[in-house]
């Protein structure tokens, strides 16, 4: 195949060494060497994570752990245009400005429904196994180039943005990896068998709404502890989805797998274990109360659970 899973990996991964490199160097960051630190070993993830024996990758994974929680992972300094010249930027792009962001999803869409049976010169295009992830990270590629040329920046301002960014956000950035890991760590150790019992022992499995409201409901619950849908759904599908819905039911897995994701998410817009979407928000906008994205989000998202279980139950048998 000419574009895989693992050339994203390395793309995201150089970028993640320049973002280590300018924080090393960066005077202004009283704890530069740990901050570079921090993005050095998640760089070293995505460039030789297949290559690193699983022992040592554990390593760089609590080492990454202690220097968030010593509080090593600090903002640094950042030079940005004067807020004059940065307004007469926009009002003269305008809308052009969604642009970029925009094609991100666009070209996604394509990438996944229109070209996973395209072949170059009988070699595949894009990886059929992860074609949406790879066709994502082309997207964002494709995205940075157009902004680029919309905007004239020079080449490098891109990657001082990414690591402004990357500041921004903090250790809150490798969330999403480290719970879906754990999620399957607990999967792998049986957590899923555990659900299963508990939940045999409480609900009437022979009810198809009672298996799933357990599941939806088991979702979004999991979700708003683990902080991160991707970290629940091993361990709830494992537990409930497959043994009570699909195989006890006959259920369709691949509508259960949708709808249960979606269920998964509803969670995590009500939870501060979200960090990456609720709290680091609140602390970008300087909201007078951390929450308060939580408690704005928090209607639609109960809303949504309730519409995602009916539908699954519709839909899923």
């Amino acid at each position: 195949m000419l574009i895989s899973l693992n050339y994203i990996y390395i793309i995201l991964g150089a970028l993640l060494a320049v973002v280590a490199l300018l924080s090393f160097l960066d005077k202004g960051n009283p704890k530069r060497f740990l901050t570079g630190s921090f993005w050095g070993l998640y760089a070293i993830t995505f460039l030789f994570g297949n290559n690193i024996n699983p022992m040592y990758m554990g390593v760089v994974a609590i080492a990454m752990a202690v220097i968030a929680g010593c509080g090593g992972v600090r903002m640094g300094k950042h030079e940005e245009a004067p807020v004059k010249v940065r307004t007469e930027k926009a009002r003269r792009l305008g809308n052009w400005l969604f642009m970029p962001a925009l094609l991100i999803p666009v070209i996604t869409v394509i990438g996944t429904i229109g070209m996973k049976d395209l072949t170059i010169g009988g070699l595949q295009l894009l990886e059929k196994a992860n074609i949406t992830l790879v066709s994502l990270g082309v997207a964002c590629v494709l995205a940075l180039v157009a902004g680029m040329g919309l905007t004239k920046d020079k080449v490098f301002q891109p990657l001082k943005e990414s690591r402004r960014l990357f500041d921004a956000i903090g250790w809150a950035a490798v969330l999403p990896q480290m719970l879906a890991t754990l999620g399957a760590l607990f999967a792998a150790a049986g957590v899923g068998d555990v659900v299963s019992n508990l939940v045999s022992a409480a609900i009437p499995v022979d009810s198809k709404f009672m298996v799933v409201l357990a599941y939806g409901v088991g979702m979004a619950l999991f979700t708003m502890i683990m902080g991160n849908a991707f970290a629940a759904f091993p361990v709830m599908t494992a537990g409930i989805g497959l043994p009570l819905v699909v195989k006890m039911h006959g259920g369709d897995p691949a509508i259960l797998a949708a709808i249960g994701m979606f269920s998964g998410y509803c969670g995590t817009l009500m939870t501060p274990m979200a960090a990456n979407f609720n709290i680091v928000p609140a602390a970008l906008l300087d909201l007078p109360d951390k929450n308060g994205v939580i408690k704005a989000q928090a209607p639609t998202a109960l809303l949504l659970l309730c519409v995602n279980i009916f539908l699954m139950y519709f839909l899923v048998f």
